[in-house]
């Protein structure tokens, strides 16, 4: 049964009827102004479907690093948006510039084998989108997404190219775009054959901790990906279709209607400030409410307020190819945007009085400025602060800023410093006076079998020979001593991405153990470095358990045929006394006595 209680609400007391098809709001959101929340008759709410959408938002598995979701760049407590603030150099490619753009950070790039890559800008280091991230909450009210609108109503199955929503289903048509980005989330070339294959193995949510209740009680019996999929369609099926289908679905529950501008609105005089209701006539009397219209405070048109030249970024018109729709991007609604971290679609400003103080000023750039912004709306210094102060929490959702359901969410793995590598320093230069950079962003995660080390060595090194030292003993003088040396891996040699390096190292149940810790270091063949080799920095790497927990790993089980026998001894004895790294069973300081006195219990208890 779908739970209206736990969907979609002021406080708990809205409730969603099904009205010919699609849902309304009933009650206080429709007393306050909101209009209903339009749905696709072809993609209904349900409860099943609703939390598998919000699993997969909050899932970095669906990238192919491991380490972005959906929810790394909309974090609903920061009005949807992306709290991080990123630059790309823009059009220049010299950071520091005018043309900058503050985006969000995406993945490092990756060549079609998810080995690494130097990118354009941004070498072996994280990607950085080109626009900044738009609020995922009352989206659900726009017939067209994306700040150039390109994500369409009708919603176009990627895999089939059946229309599947002939109207309405611009949240689906958005949801299918970042997970193939080779810039968002992506290594270059992902189809959707490889993503939902990837998907249908992943145990959901593994990576993510401090579960929000509605996905605690989903995932309780432990299901994978097919059977929630089986619960939210009837089939197992995983499918580029059911995604968007399920992520729109979750994305339609996260309606902000409970703002003090509500509540005053609604008759509760109180609750606004005196200035903040004067804000609120400024507000209307400067024309904001001509683009930023209430209740949604956007009118989700496209316009051209003359913020950057067109030549930087043209907008709609890259998807319209219409003159007139030059430099035009889509009116962002303003619920929420004190929690904002910056403003525009470059992230040009970084405090609402900015923003107003633009407004307030003659256009730099008038090429197609919307006419109703000429002449400059009036805002004399005092209405400018009445309307920040209005902005400044007169339109934010309580529920929203404290992360409340529905805008609850988990603790992401890349929120979890804990968990994640830690880079101690060390290394020899070689070739050029340069220490090599080890790359240790890939989720130390048990049973993470896309696990993988990357290494940005010189680029004159290119087609040269690598090595991943890997150690259960603290380095020694910058340098990972006493374990073991892998490889070797043969640096990449093509134009523009010389010297960049990957190891895949599957980490599989019963390969490393839970809270096991390793040093590793990279060691290349360079002869101009001392002895011919030069190493990389070093990386402290932890490993940890997936939100399911390490059940299944048994230690006594050594060589993982199934059982704890008399050849799981002789095997781990045999690596103990060999240095070998996986005899550090207790992950304690390294290889010594405890690692034995560990086996030995758990082996004579059976685990």
């Amino acid at each position: 049964m779908f739970r209206t209680d736990r969907v979609v609400g002021v406080r708990g007391v809205c409730a969603l009827v099904a009205v010919g098809g699609a849902m309304a709001l009933s009650g206080a959101a429709r007393a306050q102004g909101l209009p209903p929340v339009p749905v696709p008759p072809q993609n209904p709410i349900t409860e099943p479907k609703r939390v598998l959408g919000k699993i997969l938002f909050w899932d970095e598995q669906l990238s192919t690093s491991n380490t972005v979701s959906c929810g790394t760049c909309h974090v609903p407590a920061r009005a949807g948006t992306d709290p991080r603030v990123a630059v790309h150099p823009g059009l220049d490619g010299v950071p520091g510039t005018p043309d900058d753009v503050r985006g969000s950070p995406g993945v490092i790039a990756s060549d079609p084998i998810n080995e690494y890559l130097r990118a354009e800008f941004f070498n072996l280091q994280p990607q950085i989108t080109q626009r900044s991230a738009n609020s995922v909450i009352n989206a659900a009210y726009a017939p067209l997404l994306f700040w150039d609108g390109r994500a369409a109503g009708q919603f176009v199955d990627p895999e089939t190219g059946v229309v599947l929503i002939p109207n309405g289903g611009a949240l689906e048509s958005q949801a299918v775009a970042p997970p193939l980005s080779d810039v968002e989330m992506a290594h270059r070339e992902l189809d959707w054959a490889e993503l939902t294959t990837r998907l249908a193995a992943a145990r959901p949510l593994a990576l993510a901790s401090d579960h929000p209740a509605d996905v605690a009680d989903a995932l309780a019996d432990r299901p994978d990906y097919p059977e929630l999929f089986r619960r939210a369609f009837g089939t197992p099926e995983v499918t580029a279709a059911r995604i968007a289908f399920a992520i729109a679905t979750y994305q339609r529950t996260l309606i902000a209607d409970d703002s003090p501008w509500d509540r005053f609105m609604a008759g509760q005089t109180d609750a606004l400030t005196p200035q903040q209701q004067q804000g609120w006539i400024d507000f209307q009397n400067a024309r904001c409410n001509n683009c930023h219209t209430a209740p949604l405070f956007t009118n989700n048109t496209f316009r051209n307020i003359g913020l950057r030249p067109i030549a930087e970024d043209n907008g709609r018109q890259g998807v319209t190819g219409l003159a007139a729709d030059r430099g035009r991007f889509k009116v962002p609604t303003l619920r929420n945007i004190n929690l904002k971290a910056t403003f525009m679609h470059n992230g040009q400003f970084n405090t609402l009085p900015q923003v107003l103080g633009f407004y307030a000023a003659p256009p730099l750039f008038p090429d197609n400025r919307d006419p109703l912004l000429l002449p400059p709306p009036p805002l004399p210094p005092q209405a400018q602060q009445n309307i920040v102060a209005l902005l400044n929490g007169g339109l934010t959702d309580p529920r929203v800023a404290a992360g409340q359901f529905p805008f609850d969410r988990p603790t992401l793995f890349t929120n979890r410093p804990g968990d994640q590598a830690v880079l101690e320093g060390g290394g020899v230069a070689g070739t050029g006076g340069v220490v090599p950079r080890i790359i240790a962003q890939s989720p130390s995660m048990i049973g993470n079998l896309e696990y993988r080390i990357g290494l940005d060595a010189s680029q004159q090194l290119g087609g040269a020979g690598a090595y991943l030292a890997v150690s259960s003993r603290p380095p020694q003088n910058g340098v990972v001593t006493g374990g073991e040396l892998w490889g070797p891996v043969t640096l990449k040699d093509a134009p523009g991405t010389q010297g960049a390096g990957t190891f895949f190292w599957p980490l599989g149940a019963g390969d490393v153990w839970p809270g096991q810790t390793v040093w590793v270091q990279w060691v290349i063949d360079d002869p101009n470095a001392p002895g011919g080799q030069a190493r990389s920095n070093i990386a402290r790497v932890r490993f940890f358990c997936p939100s399911t927990g390490c059940d299944e790993v048994c230690v006594a089980d050594y060589d993982r045929d199934g059982a704890a026998t008399v050849p799981d001894i002789f095997a781990f004895l045999s690596d103990y006394f060999a240095g070998r790294i996986r005899a550090d069973v207790n992950g304690v300081n390294g290889l010594n006595v405890g690692d034995i006195f560990t086996f030995l219990t758990a082996w004579f208890t059976g685990c």
